[in-house]
């Protein structure tokens, strides 16, 4: 490990650097005046809608996920998921000073969730968002599949299966943003803007939903995932440049900030 990861690592710099993001954070949503609209006839009353569908599975694109804390409100019970990793402490401390409650595992990956959940270590993390549900915390979680942008995964209607919750396809996006050139296009919103909260009309997936059904819905909550953040971008007056690098290799080139 080379001197600058070690440093990086350090519990010391990780606090620090987890608690700097987190006041950048709250100083975006601060200056940015944003716009909440719920399901799809973007009802007038946004909160009165989130309300009626809490405990839910927020589902967010990968890039997109730097942004999802300005959907919670502040009475919101949250959890997410991250890897337990150390590169995930920084966003773990980030979360969690705003107000999102961490569970560090990994995620239900793979084309067959019974099989590679459990080779991976999907299962523990699915047990723990099934239990976050059950216990009337949101989740909010990817959707996609890892190094595939924007390519729905089965993993999210997995939990929403067994957890018989429905899920909301999210979009949060400001009019001023850095856009990364990581594989997932990843977006951090600038201070003094317009933002745009738009949230889908909830999905639910049957329990005993399987097959070619399975596979509809699949497509029908990724179709849903770009909608609403085409909604939202165009609330703020910007086009999703993300749509333009769906299914982009993972070879891509290293996150370098490009302003957008």
């Amino acid at each position: 490990m080379n001197l600058g990861k070690r440093i990086l690592r350090h519990p010391v710099v990780q606090r620090l650097l987890g608690r700097a993001a987190a006041g950048y954070l709250r100083l975006v949503r601060a200056t940015n005046r944003f716009e909440v609209q719920a399901g799809t006839a973007g009802t007038g009353d946004a909160d009165g809608w989130i309300g009626a569908q809490v405990p839910l599975i927020a589902g967010m694109w990968h890039g997109q996920h730097i942004m999802m804390p300005f959907m919670r409100r502040p009475r919101d019970r949250v959890a997410t998921i991250i890897s337990k990793n150390p590169d995930g402490n920084i966003n773990t401390i980030a979360l969690e000073h705003l107000g999102v409650r961490v569970i560090r595992a990994s995620g239900a990956r793979g084309r067959d969730r019974a099989t590679d959940a459990r080779a991976k270590g999907g299962a523990e993390g699915l047990r723990a968002m099934l239990r976050a549900l059950k216990a009337g915390e949101s989740v909010a979680f990817s959707a996609d599949v890892p190094k595939v942008s924007r390519r729905c995964d089965a993993g999210i209607l997995t939990l929403a299966r067994f957890s018989g919750r429905p899920i909301v396809p999210a979009a949060v996006v400001t009019s001023r943003h850095l856009r990364f050139k990581s594989w997932d296009r990843a977006c951090l919103g600038l201070p003094f803007g317009r933002g745009a909260v738009v949230l889908g009309d909830p999905i639910y997936v049957a329990r005993d939903c399987a097959g070619e059904e399975f596979e509809a819905l699949r497509r029908h909550l990724e179709a849903e995932m770009n909608r609403v953040h085409a909604r939202a971008y165009a609330l703020v007056g910007r086009a999703d440049r993300a749509a333009l690098y769906r299914s982009a290799p993972a070879a891509a080139a290293a996150p370098v900030g490009d302003p957008a």
